[in-house]
């Protein structure tokens, strides 16, 4: 299978909601939701992508020919990329009926892991959903990052509960999440948190704690404050929060904020290994990607994850070679160029 191949396929699979446009830019289903669309007018996720596509990279092939090096480690584990497919819930209303959660976690966590990345997964109101995630971290022997919504106290230590048992090397929380109706509504009340609550989940972890949905300075420090070891700048794809800046638009702030205290990863938009250049550029660590691996999943199954790892990873690689980075580390400000 090619990956044309595999996104044709998709595009056969794929509710009437995602298109499995060639580009996921955010234009083709804007506000639908269900489906990946967002709030209000759907500006926020299609400004995620086009925001991308105004940093410019800076050639310069008058550098000593080595071989690339794309290897990236996080929490005392070692991977072939610095990207990750990001959390993705309720897939069977949002993209169709060929998944529900428990088997499109089931192929996305081992398939990530046997390509050399790892997968996050998501969350949902059906506990069977972070039942169904945690079992496929297990039989990817701990290799995945489970994502807890921001619930009650009592929803989160239940779920953390069944994250400890899985054996995942890390844990994510998706506080960018409050802006989703169903919790808004819940009750005991769920969504936005505290510092002081942040810290309690935290401690309740006993795995290193990732927060998404950090758009800040401000944000960050709280994130660090409340104990967690690495931070996403995350607006959630531009679903939770229209007339959002984009997260290339407030990533260096935030770099610079964290001052190298904590990980740093960005997610939203970012459709291309040159795309996670820019991004590493800005002084991200790594970079998450979601609704790409959706098409993968629907169009080839792990095959399809497979293959669209590869192109990531083929053309993050050819960027570097091209702009003169040998390693993640030596990729600089300097080997972008902003419009």
């Amino acid at each position: 299978m090619t990956y044309e191949e595999m996104l044709k396929a998709a595009q056969g699979e794929i509710g009437k909601f995602c298109k499995a446009c060639p580009v996921c830019n955010g234009k083709a289903c804007r506000n639908q939701i269900p489906g990946p669309g967002a709030k209000g007018v759907g500006d926020t996720a299609i400004r995620n992508y086009e925001k991308w596509q105004e940093i410019r990279v800076q050639m310069d092939t008058l550098t000593e020919k080595q071989e690339v090096d794309t290897t990236f480690e996080m929490f005392g584990r070692k991977f072939r990329y610095p990207f990750f497919a990001g959390p993705v819930g309720a897939v069977n209303l949002h993209y169709g009926e060929k998944y529900n959660d428990a088997s499109y976690n089931d192929v996305l966590v081992s398939a990530c892991a046997q390509a050399g990345i790892v997968a996050m997964t998501g969350d949902g109101v059906n506990a069977e959903v972070m039942k169904a995630a945690t079992e496929a971290v297990k039989k990817a022997k701990g290799l995945g990052i489970p994502t807890i919504k921001p619930w009650n106290l009592e929803t989160i230590r239940e779920k953390m509960r069944q994250v400890q048992d899985s054996g995942a090397f890390a844990v994510a929380m998706d506080v960018d999440a409050a802006g989703l109706p169903f919790l808004k509504n819940m009750v005991p009340p769920a969504g936005r948190k505290s510092v002081e609550e942040l810290r309690e989940i935290v401690d309740a972890a006993s795995v290193p704690f990732i927060v998404k949905g950090i758009m800040t300075g401000k944000g960050a420090l709280k994130a660090k404050q409340a104990g967690a070891s690495a931070i996403i700048v995350s607006n959630h794809g531009g679903r939770v929060l229209d007339q959002c800046p984009a997260t290339a638009e407030v990533l260096e702030e935030i770099v610079e904020a964290v001052e190298g205290s904590m990980r740093v990863f960005v997610d939203g938009g970012i459709r291309s290994g040159v795309d996670v250049f820019k991004a590493l550029a800005l002084g991200a660590d790594g970079v998450i990607l979601a609704r790409p691996f959706v098409t993968a999943v629907y169009g080839g199954g792990e095959e399809g994850v497979k293959l669209y790892v590869e192109k990531i990873g083929g053309e993050l690689k050819d960027t570097m070679e091209m702009c003169g980075a040998d390693s993640l580390a030596e990729i600089k400000k300097d080997m972008i160029r902003k419009a």
